[in-house]
């Protein structure tokens, strides 16, 4: 199931999953002109008083003549409208809306639209997916593992290669060397800008990809990739390292569950490109640590960006790069689901019958 334009459907759903008269819904009209019915929901006992009001301040601000989607509404309600991070959730599935409503966040209704606000939010909700509570543990805490190494590959490859080979070619084993050196002889552009130029070619198909009609769209998308990338490569444009590096990389940024995750991390990757083609490794790390800092110093409704990591919470830690058991998450997250901490009963851990004994006479 998913969310529609229906305002009172989109409620309903909500309702079949979380049937408690905690459950609140506040009604508020904004646009001059449109008069957009926006619904703030949330769960009364649970979360904090001060999350909701911060978000009923911060809409009840709102003063223009048009809310079309609730994108209108995010843009104007962020804490950081400058970064490139966005901070808070967005979602048309009921089932993540009521889970996030279970944590202590708070949802934002807009009528005509079937995207629905969460508030806070923070970073590793980006990068977590529904699947990943439905699964068993185990695997879904496997998922979690490559999906935050193909994250890290998709940011930081494009911009290792370009540094590596450009700047500490002393890095690579002899053979490689060689090898990367070879497909590189007779090329007319840099390194540097071989990257710049697929890493641009690869989001301009992924851009027509959507514009095309569904059925042909993905086909288009990545046939037009594979016969410009061996074009480029034959007609000695582009070595044929470089295809790989950005294919990949553009592979693994599409293992991230979240489209605003997703386009931050492909944002990102250009900035750390050009510091990698122009100040080598220095550059890139230079680049990490500015968005280290900047992460660290966002807040989503007055709640750190990057929590559970910083600040650190070990509780909340059961559900960041991996997911613990169902019955060892007992807490819900430390910053902003703590009015009614616990949600489940202690000793929930599954416990293996006793062996039963045989009977006495007849079972000799």
């Amino acid at each position: 199931e998913g969310f529609t334009e229906n305002l009172g459907t989109n409620i309903g759903l909500l309702r079949r999953r979380i049937k408690t008269p905690s459950l609140k819904i506040e009604s508020l009209v904004i646009g001059q002109l449109t008069k957009t019915e926006v619904r703030i929901v949330y769960i009364k006992s649970i979360i904090h008083d001060h999350v909701v009001e911060e978000v009923k301040h911060r809409l009840s601000r709102i003063n223009t003549d048009a809310i079309l989607e609730s994108g209108f509404i995010e843009e104007f309600i962020e804490d950081e409208p400058f970064s490139p991070f966005a901070q808070l959730g967005i979602t048309e599935r009921p089932d993540k809306v009521a889970g996030g409503l279970l944590e202590g966040q708070a949802a934002i209704f807009v009528d005509n639209t079937p995207f629905v606000l969460l508030a806070p939010a923070t970073f590793p909700q980006f990068l977590t997916s529904s699947e990943d509570y439905y699964n068993r543990y185990v695997w879904a805490s496997f998922i979690r593992i490559m999906r935050f190494i193909a994250i890290n590959i998709s940011l930081l490859l494009t911009g290792f290669y370009v540094a590596i080979t450009t700047f500490h070619p002393e890095l690579l084993p002899t053979t490689l060397l060689l090898s990367i050196a070879s497909s590189k002889e007779g090329l007319p552009f840099p390194t540097f800008v071989e990257a710049i130029i697929m890493e641009a070619i690869f989001e301009i198909l992924r851009e027509a990809g959507v514009r095309m009609p569904r059925a042909i769209g993905a086909t288009i998308s990545i046939v037009g990739a594979l016969v410009i990338g061996d074009a480029a490569v034959t007609a000695r444009i582009i070595s044929p390292a470089m295809v790989i590096v950005i294919g990949l990389s553009a592979v693994c940024a599409l293992t991230i569950p979240s489209l605003q995750g997703s386009i931050a991390i492909r944002l990102m990757k250009f900035p750390i490109i050009i510091l990698a083609g122009t100040l080598g490794l220095f550059g890139m790390f230079l680049m990490l640590l500015f968005m280290l800092i900047h992460l660290c110093s966002l807040r989503s409704f007055g709640v750190p960006f990057l929590s559970p990591f910083a600040p650190t919470s070990l509780g909340d830690l059961k559900d960041s790069f991996i997911r613990f058991p169902r019955w060892a998450m007992r807490t819900r997250p430390r910053l902003y689901g703590y009015k009614d901490p616990v949600r489940q009963g202690p000793l929930q851990k599954p416990q293996t019958p006793p062996v039963q004994k045989k009977g006495g006479g007849g079972n000799r």
